[in-house]
Formats: C-alpha cells, sequence, structure tokens
C-alpha cells in the first residue's frame, strides 16, 4: 500500500478552479485503479505553514548551538512543530500530487513556504564531497498546474518557472520521478475554455492510471 499526498495550493472552489478540477479527477481515477492506497489531501490554505521567518531563524539558531526546545519561545515553539510536522508527513509519502495555479509566472507564496518546509539537511537531502545529493529515494511526483496562457511552449515559454521550479526541488531531494500536466490557455481561449480542462481532464485520468 503507498500512501499518496494530494497537495493543492489553490484559494478558490473547485466548481470554479481549472486546477483543482482536473486535479480531483486525477485522484478519483487514482483511487479507481489503486483502491488500498492511503490519500492524504494537503489543502496549504487550510494547513498552518509557518514561513522562515525571524522567529523560526533564532529559533534554529539556538537549537544548533546546543539551546533546548523548551527554551524557546511558544511561538517559536508552535512554528517548529508545524514545520516539523509537515516535514515527517513529506517524508513519509511514498508519491505526491502537486495542483497549482499558476500566478505572476510561479505559483502561489503559499506553495514555496510549503516547499522550504521539507527541503531540509539530513531530512530529505545531505552534503557530500561530490555534492548535495537528495535522500528521498524511489518516490515520484506529479504536477498539474493551470495558466491563463501558453507557457508549455511557444515565445513565452522561458517565462515559466513553477513546475521547472518544481522539478528542480524534487529532483534535489531525490525525487527524480517526476512528470506534469498544463491546463493553459484557460484565459485567452475564450467559448474553447470548458473543452481545454475536458481534454486535461481525460489526460489526467490516463496518467492516473499509471501513477
Amino acid at each position: 500500500m503507498s500512501t499518496v499526498l494530494y497537495i493543492t495550493a489553490h484559494p478558490g472552489k473547485q466548481e470554479t478552479s481549472f486546477s483543482l478540477s482536473v486535479g480531483e479527477q486525477f485522484v478519483q481515477a487514482y483511487k479507481e485503479s489503486n483502491p488500498d492506497d492511503q490519500i492524504i489531501h494537503v489543502d496549504l490554505y487550510q494547513r498552518d505553514i509557518p514561513s522562515i521567518d525571524a522567529e523560526v531563524w533564532e529559533a534554529w539558531g539556538k537549537l544548533q548551538t546546543g539551546g533546548s526546545f523548551e527554551q524557546l519561545t511558544a511561538a517559536q515553539q508552535h512554528k517548529l512543530t508545524q514545520l516539523n510536522a509537515l516535514l515527517d508527513e513529506f517524508v513519509a509519502a511514498d508519491k505526491y500530487v502537486f495542483v497549482t495555479p499558476m500566478w505572476n509566472f510561479s505559483y502561489p507564496p503559499v506553495m514555496k513556504a510549503y516547499i522550504d518546509s521539507f527541503c531540509v539537511r539530513a531530512k530529505t537531502f545531505k552534503y557530500t564531497e561530490n555534492g548535495p545529493v537528495g535522500l528521498l529515494e524511489n518516490k515520484k511526483a506529479f504536477h498539474i498546474q493551470a495558466t491563463g496562457g501558453v507557457y508549455s511552449q511557444g515565445p513565452v515559454a522561458d517565462r515559466e518557472h513553477a513546475s521547472r521550479h518544481l522539478k528542480t526541488v524534487l529532483n534535489f531531494v531525490g525525487i527524480n520521478d517526476f512528470d506534469n500536466l498544463f491546463v493553459e490557455g484557460v484565459s485567452t481561449a475564450g467559448d474553447r475554455a470548458p473543452l481545454i480542462k475536458a481534454e486535461a481532464i481525460e489526460k489526467a485520468r490516463e496518467a492516473a492510471k499509471k501513477f
């Protein structure tokens, strides 16, 4: 049995979100093909995901110089507890499905905060004489991304900084089995937008069967 994290980073509802609509169909198709697997929905807008701010930075410094967890402030203890829980959940999973919209050529800020929670030295990667080595081997990831324009190819492909960044991060921590699905051009397609979504759902369901 595998554990799948279904990670969504959209503040809206499935009914009005192209990425969430396609993502939900991916999950449903995956469940049909893998009924014994555990799927955990990680809604980043409903989770407490601390940013790496001054309190977190100071807390890490205290612990690295011999301080104890009990010596931290209540706010610092809370933030580190949350970050550690997110990290442990991520490390324990076998597969990851990321669902995001593209905002300003990247993904919502909460997604970057989530990435920061699991990119942790000695937990998901380590440094060696030959450079960094990812520790999360034999895992796989799939990214569903909705965009207003077309960024997977064409004249503005170099402006796509979300899925490319996610792939780089996941490769860094050892997750090299990565694929994606772009639901793109939805803002410029006019009456074709529903067709774009329908075609993406079909592709998502097929991809889920092989995931």
